[in-house]
């Protein structure tokens, strides 16, 4: 079976999971700042890379949540994620709406 290629080796051999939910949705938008960041210099390379890493932390969280409640917030949170850079943006979602979203976990860290 193949393994997957973590960016964040480290974490996903099980530091992330011992990680408070705050400081884990930090985490997740400092990846995301730095996607958007990338996006508004037209760098598609780095911000690619940077969206990477952000599933990679979604989808560590996702895998370690047993609360229903967090669990169906992170996979929300993923989902408009993914449609802003990949889909249609059906959610109306910009970069200042999700700055401001994960600047909560940030002040309750």
């Amino acid at each position: 079976m193949d393994q997957i290629a973590y960016q964040h080796k480290d974490l996903a051999a099980g530091r992330w999971q011992e990680m408070p939910f705050n400081l884990q949705m930090g985490n997740i938008g400092s990846e995301i700042s730095r996607a958007f960041r990338w996006q508004r210099k037209g760098k598609e390379t780095p911000m690619n890379s940077a969206i990477d890493r952000a599933l990679e932390l979604f989808d560590l969280s996702i895998s370690a949540t047993k609360e229903h409640g967090k669990l169906r917030e992170l996979c929300r949170t993923r989902e408009e994620f993914c449609d802003y850079f990949f889909g249609e943006n059906s959610f109306h979602t910009d970069p200042k709406s999700f700055q401001r979203y994960f600047d909560q976990f940030v002040s309750l860290s």
